[in-house]
């Protein structure tokens, strides 16, 4: 099954080690980065994914299976 993963935050070191430190579990990115002004900060978006042995169905804990792969 392949997971998929909507990173969100505001632009700064944390929200860079975030990315980083999924990637350096397996995730991978996919597609462009997102960002917009709140009014006061930057926010930033990132998609990332990750394949996993699981097989996919209508009734699966999402929370728990990006645990799992976290």
């Amino acid at each position: 099954m392949k997971l998929y993963r909507y990173l969100t935050g505001t632009d700064d070191s944390a929200f860079c080690a975030r990315v980083s430190k999924a990637l350096n579990k397996g995730w991978t990115l996919h597609g462009a980065p997102t960002m917009t002004f709140n009014g006061s900060q930057v926010i930033v978006g990132q998609v990332i994914c990750k394949e996993t042995d699981a097989e996919f169905n209508e009734d699966i804990d999402m929370i728990e299976a990006l645990k799992a792969a976290s």
